[in-house]
């Protein structure tokens, strides 16, 4: 019995593990690095559209955490839903809600939503360098609340 409870530790002590980020174990080649760095471009290019054609500030999308607060500002959710941004597996449940609430304050639908979602490298340009116009926060128009009546 021993013999084989020491076998059995002997074999997985042999077992290597390889962290590395390719089956090779090389870095990604400069072809890698300057895609991602136009994404990058593009995408901060785009942001920076949307936050102008919506009459906030452009420079607040390079701004970390502060472009959260505006993007909030502009869809017309409270600054405290960042918050929930930072709480795993909740987030992508806000990300959804705030891109679909993105799409909508821009004339757009939930499935122009859901594009931002699935391919935002063509729909952010799409909203930001396109024709679409920002209509106001689509969140709040809904909950929008009477006063109370006067008496009289």
């Amino acid at each position: 019995m021993q013999n084989l409870v020491i076998n059995t530790l002997s074999l997985l002590a042999q077992v290597e593990y390889s962290y590395s980020s390719s089956s090779q174990g090389k870095p990604p080649g400069p072809v890698f690095w300057i895609c991602w760095f136009a994404f990058g471009v593009l995408m901060i290019a785009a942001w920076w559209k949307i936050f102008s054609k919506a009459g906030q500030p452009g420079w607040a999308a390079i701004i970390p955490i502060y472009n959260w607060i505006v993007w909030c500002k502009i869809v017309g959710r409270p600054w405290w839903w960042i918050l929930l941004l930072l709480i795993p597996f909740v987030n992508f449940i806000i990300l959804i809600i705030l891109i679909i609430d993105l799409a909508k304050s821009f004339g757009k639908g939930a499935g122009f939503g859901i594009g931002l979602l699935l391919l935002p490298f063509i729909f952010f340009l799409i909203l930001g360098f396109g024709s679409a116009q920002y209509h106001g926060p689509s969140a709040s128009s809904g909950m929008a609340v009477s006063p109370p009546p006067q008496p009289a």
